[in-house]
């Protein structure tokens, strides 16, 4: 299957090798390079490697993990293409999850003020959602993609094969972009995704790869009306005030999880705070705890770090005017934005989702 977004071209389910012929028609790349994590090197690298045009490609590997999302990682990268006399004309091929799809678009942008590049994602969360939208940068000062730019990839490459390579953790952080894109857009979405096995010790993958596609576009609606995130784009960020938060919080206390799952923790916050301000059934918000978390475990006393979520909300990306914004939701796709909510609010919110 093909999608358009923006200036991307999304393919999905495609033979690698196909997909690449399509990659090279249109870019018509003089130099092809390679970037990769630790652990896609191992898992992916080969698979991508049988692909005529990247047998002989330079590679680079970055260390795994949110901790190698920076500028100093950016630095090599450059470093990596100049040593290797990479040019404007040159194409940066991305394999791995979010953080090389996002850390590699940055740096090939930036990189003589931009050359071309292709994200493959290798896990769940980087295909329904990293896969669209063209948002690009790197963590600083303990804040998550505090630096960055918009630019799209002049394709994305969806493999669903290369989710038989991922633990439960990674199925269960893609899955929670998942939960939040249906919720802001499809009852029918959520029902489907509820009906997964997550409880096993094999997830039906086969089951999951139908709804992926469904996530896709309807992430690539809302970017597709409002690619700078001016409005209903803002739909996307619902779960992600208090998850960034949170997920910072893990970072800084040496015990970090995964964005998807710091993203399914947001999600009850943020809909306990829709039930408090637009009316969201209670039932409802007990039911996405409940999903949440028994499959994501739970966060201790989160109301008793109030202050320090508060003060890492408070830098997030989406403020304005000094005020902290949430997206609420008052029912499945009826979507919130620029919502301000009290400090009274925000850690009843927290306590409720520590509520026995």
């Amino acid at each position: 299957m093909q999608i358009s977004s923006l200036d991307s071209v999304v393919l999905i389910g495609e033979p690698l090798e196909k997909s690449f012929e399509a990659v090279l028609k249109a870019c018509k790349p003089e130099r092809i390079f390679v970037l990769t994590d630790e652990n896609t090197l191992v898992h992916c690298l080969p698979v991508l490697q049988k692909v005529k045009g990247l047998r002989e490609a330079p590679v680079y590997t970055i260390g795994a993990g949110e901790d190698h999302k920076s500028i100093a990682s950016a630095e090599k990268i450059w470093d990596f293409l100049t040593q290797n006399h990479a040019d404007r004309h040159s194409l940066l091929v991305n394999l791995g999850g979010g953080m090389v799809g996002d850390l590699g678009g940055f740096a090939a942008s930036t990189f003589k003020r931009g050359m071309d590049f292709v994200n493959i994602p290798t896990t769940l969360l980087a295909q329904v959602d990293a896969s669209i939208g063209g948002k690009l940068g790197v963590n600083f000062a303990g804040y998550k993609n505090h630096i960055g730019i918009f630019g799209a990839p002049k394709f994305v490459i969806v493999v669903p094969e290369f989710l038989e390579t991922l633990d439960k953790d990674n199925i269960l952080s893609g899955y929670a972009e998942m939960l939040k894109h249906a919720l802001i857009y499809s009852a029918e979405h959520w029902r489907k995704l509820k009906e997964i096995k997550l409880d096993d010790a094999s997830i039906d993958l086969k089951a999951l790869d139908k709804l992926i596609t469904k996530s896709i576009l309807i992430k690539n609606d809302f970017v597709q009306k409002d690619f700078r995130e001016k409005n209903i784009r803002k739909a996307l960020n619902f779960g992600h005030t208090v998850g960034h938060a949170i997920e910072s919080m893990l970072i800084e206390r040496g015990t970090p999880i995964l964005h998807g799952a710091a993203v399914a923790h947001g999600l009850v916050c943020e809909c306990y705070l829709s039930y408090k301000k637009h009316g969201l059934p209670l039932a409802l918000v007990h039911e996405i705890r409940q999903l949440v978390l028994s499959n994501y475990g739970v966060i201790d006393n989160l109301a008793s770090n109030f202050n320090l979520i508060m003060s890492l909300m408070s830098h997030d990306k989406k403020n304005e005017n000094a005020r902290i914004n949430f997206t609420l939701i008052s029912g499945f796709g009826d979507v919130e934005i620029n919502q301000i909510c009290t400090e009274a609010d925000i850690k009843e919110a927290l306590v409720f989702y520590n509520a026995e």
